[in-house]
């Protein structure tokens, strides 16, 4: 037998296919499946049963025309007769009660098993109609064409990949809730706008009554919209693709009309296939006969020439027949009524104007040819897939949900796998080169420093309040808006601002209403005419601020900046090479703890800054230092405990150093310094001495005096020995004699017992004394040396150094 889900493969498609088969081809489907299954089960009757059964006939006939089996016709009608009208088979005639009851006997034919076997092959294949005989065959025949022809567009491949690509965007589209929020923010705007219409419209508002009191609401509303529903991560990954894939598949299904030439081709085609299967089976239908005469020669092997045959199934091939046009007749309506669809109007045009003005979306553009009649068979299952696909059509839908996703490219956890801390210590989210400013961003509330780099355009929304640890805020060349309400929660918490820019009209007014700013970092060109630059006037507004960090291109310090001198504690100025040449205004800022000059072309150390008697640290790094004879009027700096001299032209160290005894931290690599004075180390409370990248010869037994240093750095220098008072110095942590000329290591160094790091690489040093494992603190991995070096070491030294 054969079962019909072997038969499914010619009517499987995708699930989703169905939304392209408006309900005149479900129809059709179902009607193929039952007469499917009609020919199916004709078709296992004529395998399984006898086909037909012979009886000969004792009249001898040489043709077919000549064999009478009217009896055995008029027995089997009768027959039939009852059987149809529900009465018993068997209605006794009335016999004469005169006549005596007589014996019935059969006809001897004197035929064994194999004659008739063979006589009824031969009478089934000459004597049986061929449409009795494969009525069954034609029906699956006829059937599967139809599936052929009824799902030929889904399998041609110049149709069904464009199917299968409309399919999955509409799928994708319809289920995305990105439509759901494109619909429902266009919804709430307009009963938003009536909302207001109806509050605008109330006549005479007084200052405080509760109905002006209530105006601020939708403001409120429409800031916490972006929190109020949170989209599947997946479809914030998806959106931007999606739309790219709608533009791309519209340009390319609008322009040609395959889609619909081959519905239409193969709907023609299946409406004569069912003109000429109901023509020919109407006629034939009648050829189905249970008494079937039959003519074949066989006298010399049966003896007989004629026999009346019975062809067993003939009754319910008649009934399948009947009920097999029935089911065609059905599915001609469906061809007709596919047919009517399709001429009555055009449908290379589909028209989104109901959507327009159902939605709001007012730029939803009208399709034609191949896209067009997709939708239009797309409306016949359901007009709600239309509706929801327009939104990925709208450009204004597009730039709407531009916002959403960015906000699913970058969700609240993979922004926190961005936090980094600052040197400061501050947890920082840096964003680079983005689209926009996630509202993600505000959900990540242990950010204390937020970095904006390079973003092409940044909305700091009210929901910034959700920030409560956000100290420091860094714009690099962002234009950064801000609405009021953001304003006003910045104003009392944002301590740190960072901004760089092109031009200094970048730098937005609302800078200067941060009333609790403490740090202020401006990087970019100013004009050299800083009286005719308005922003920097505005600086006196800054009323807490305590670092001013201008990163530029000044020819001289800022005359604003004594507006905030009563309170500034650290100025930074970092030219680009720029000379710095009037630094009169310094004078005034008699509060400065902290002074950094760095790239602003210096021959001297400025006079101006004798007179900060505040002044903790001064950096003059990179200019173009080549003396620092005034270094003696630093003393006047009392409390001057940092001095960084790096990066200049000193090539010596003046004896008068020696009155900076509160100094602490000296730092004077990358110089050309030959030799240390030994005034130098007298200055006793250095704890940080760095003379790296010098032209150093020797080192002064004088630096033994330095009980307090921790950090010596001696690097590339040309020593060739060490001094034995250097060992001295027991509080000493690291020590740096890297690239230099030293041909040994006193064996003394065992007594720098706090020593964490040192340095020895580039050195000519053939063997490390074995009073290194005397430096408890020292580890391996704060040793630096050749590794052939570090195996001159006993085997209990290397041990000691590589615990951990």
């Amino acid at each position: 037998m054969i079962p019909v889900a072997e038969f499914k493969q010619f009517t499987e498609q995708q699930p989703a296919f169905k939304v392209l088969k408006p309900w005149w081809d479900v129809l059709a489907e179902y009607i193929t499946v039952a007469m499917l299954m009609i020919g199916v089960f004709g078709c296992t009757l004529q395998i399984t049963q006898d086909k037909i059964i012979c009886l000969p006939n004792h009249t001898s006939a040489d043709k077919v025309s000549q064999i009478h089996c009217q009896q055995f016709t008029q027995n089997v009608e009768a027959t039939n007769a009852s059987e149809d009208d529900d009465v018993p088979a068997f209605t006794p005639t009335p016999i004469a009660t005169s006549s005596p009851p007589r014996e019935m006997s059969g006809l001897r034919n004197n035929l064994d098993l194999q004659q008739y076997s063979f006589i009824n092959q031969m009478c089934y294949e000459t004597a049986l109609h061929w449409y009795a005989k494969y009525f069954p065959y034609l029906v699956v025949i006829h059937t599967l064409i139809f599936i052929i022809f009824g799902n030929f567009w889904f399998k041609f491949p110049g149709t069904s990949s464009k199917i299968e690509h409309f399919i999955s965007i509409l799928g994708k589209c319809f289920d995305s809730p990105w439509t759901t929020r494109a619909l429902s923010e266009v919804s709430g705007e307009t009963n938003q706008e009536k909302t207001m219409d109806r509050e605008l419209s109330k006549p005479n508002f007084e200052e405080n009554s509760p109905a002006t009191a209530e105006l601020p609401v939708p403001e409120k509303l429409v800031a916490q919209t972006p929190s109020a529903s949170v989209l599947d991560k997946k479809e914030g990954e998806q959106a931007k693709a999606l739309f790219e894939r709608v533009k791309k598949f519209r340009h390319h299904v609008e322009e040609g009309d395959l889609l619909y030439s081959m519905y239409m081709r193969q709907t023609i085609l299946k409406t004569c296939k069912f003109v000429l299967i109901t023509i020919y089976n109407a006629v034939l239908v009648g050829k189905i006969h249970f008494i079937v005469p039959c003519s074949v020669h066989t006298e010399d092997m049966t003896g007989y020439n004629s026999f009346c045959c019975n062809h067993t199934k003939a009754h319910l091939f008649s009934k399948l027949a009947i009920s097999y046009l029935c089911f065609l007749g059905v599915y001609g309506l469906t061809c007709l009524y596919t047919l009517y669809w399709l001429f009555r109007r055009p449908l290379k045009e589909y028209s989104f104007r109901s959507v327009r003005e159902e939605t709001g979306i007012g730029d939803i553009p009208d399709v034609k040819n191949d896209f067009a009649f997709v939708l239009h068979l797309v409306d016949q299952y359901d007009s709600l897939y239309s509706k929801r696909f327009a939104v990925f059509l709208s450009e204004v839908s597009e730039s709407r949900l531009r916002q959403l996703n960015l906000n699913h490219e970058w969700p609240a956890d993979k922004l926190r796998q961005k936090l980094q801390h600052t040197p400061e210590g501050r947890l920082e989210l840096h964003l680079f080169k983005l689209p926009g400013l996630p509202d993600t961003v505000f959900e990540v509330t242990e950010t204390e420093s937020l970095k904006l780099e390079m973003l092409t355009e940044a909305l700091i929304p009210p929901l910034v309040s959700k920030l409560v640890r956000l100290e420091e805020l860094s714009l690099f060349n962002c234009p950064a808006k801000v609405q009021h309400a953001s304003v006003a929660y910045l104003r009392d918490h944002l301590k740190v601002l960072q901004i760089k820019f092109d031009d200094v009209k970048e730098i937005p007014l609302w800078v200067f209403s941060l009333r609790a700013l403490e740090d202020l970092h401006l990087i970019g060109y100013l004009s050299q005419d800083l009286s005719k630059t308005g922003t920097l006037e505005s600086l006196r507004e800054l009323k807490g601020l305590k670092v001013l960090t201008l990163k530029s291109n000044l020819s001289k310090v800022p005359q604003t900046v004594t507006d905030v001198a009563s309170h500034l504690q650290k100025l930074s100025i970092q030219n680009d090479g720029t000379k710095l040449v009037t630094l009169n205004a310094l004078k005034r800022l008699s509060l400065l703890k902290e002074l950094e000059l760095i790239r602003c072309d210096l021959e001297r150390i400025p006079h101006a800054v004798f007179s900060l008697t505040n002044l903790q640290l001064l950096d003059l790094k990179e200019n173009n230092l080549h003396t620092i004879e005034e270094i003696i009027s630093l003393q006047h700096c009392r409390k001057l405990s940092v001095l960084r001299l790096w990066h200049n032209q000193i090539a010596y160290i003046p004896d008068h150093i020696r009155k900076l005894k509160i100094l602490e931290e000296l730092c004077l690599n990358r110089n050309k310094i030959l030799v240390l004075p030994s005034p130098l180390f007298l200055c006793t409370k250095l704890r940080h001495l760095d003379l790296s990248h010098n032209e150093i010869r020797e080192l002064p037994p004088e630096v033994g005096v330095l009980q307090m240093l921790q950090f010596l750095a001696l690097t590339k220098n040309f020593l060739e020995d060490l001094p034995n008072e250097l060992f001295f110095c027991q509080r000493l942590k690291t020590l740096k004699l890297g690239q230099n000329k030293l041909t040994s290591l006193s064996p003394k160094i065992g007594s720098l017992v706090s020593l964490v790091k040192l340095e020895l690489k580039g050195n000519m040093i053939d063997v490390l004394p074995q009073e290194l494992g005397d430096c408890v603190a020292l580890k391996k991995s704060g040793l630096v040396v050749e590794h052939s070096l570090l195996d001159t070491l006993p085997l209990n030294v290397r041990e000691r150094l590589s615990e951990e």
